[in-house]
Formats: C-alpha cells, structure tokens, sequence
C-alpha cells in the first residue's frame, strides 16, 4: 500500500547528507568559539614575552629589570653576569 504521493522515502534521500553536515558544522563552530576564548584571554593579560609587563611596574622597576630579575630566577644568569646587567642598566 502506498502512502502520501507515491514516492515514499526515496525523494528526501538528501535529509541524511544535510543533517550530518549541520552537526559537524555546529561540532566546528563550538570547537573553534572554545579555542579562540581560551587562547585569547589568557595572552592578552600577558606582557610580549608571556608573563613579562611591556612597562614599567608600580614598583619602579623597569621593564627591562623585570625581564633581568627573571632570568636570574631561571637560572639563565649566574650571580655575577645579574649583577654586572644591573650595573650596566643603572638601578
């Protein structure tokens, strides 16, 4: 017995191709909304450098002190290569 105009299911054969292809459109959208808020608010509170402020700090200490006060809290400068750096920048 047929049902409705006579071509059953087969004409909306194009309801599959086009339902897959909104979900993976939404899947897509919500992975990339995901990434670019969390990638994004996390570097633009941060200096050039990741954790390094671009000027000078309440503190006084310039930006280029803060950059040298990390690097000997990294150990990428000894004590006496910190100390001459300082000299050399005046503070």
């Amino acid at each position: 017995m047929m049902w409705g105009n006579g071509y059953g299911m087969g004409f909306m054969w194009w309801v599959w191709p086009v339902g897959l292809v909104l979900v993976l459109g939404v899947v897509l959208l919500t992975i990339v909304t995901i990434r670019v808020f969390s990638n994004g608010s996390g570097s633009r509170a941060e200096g050039p450098q990741g954790n390094v402020p671009s000027g000078p700090v309440s503190t006084g200490r310039s930006a280029a002190r803060l950059l040298l006060d990390e690097r000997f809290a990294r150990g990428e400068l000894d004590a006496e290569e910190y100390r001459h750096r300082v000299q050399v920048l005046g503070e």
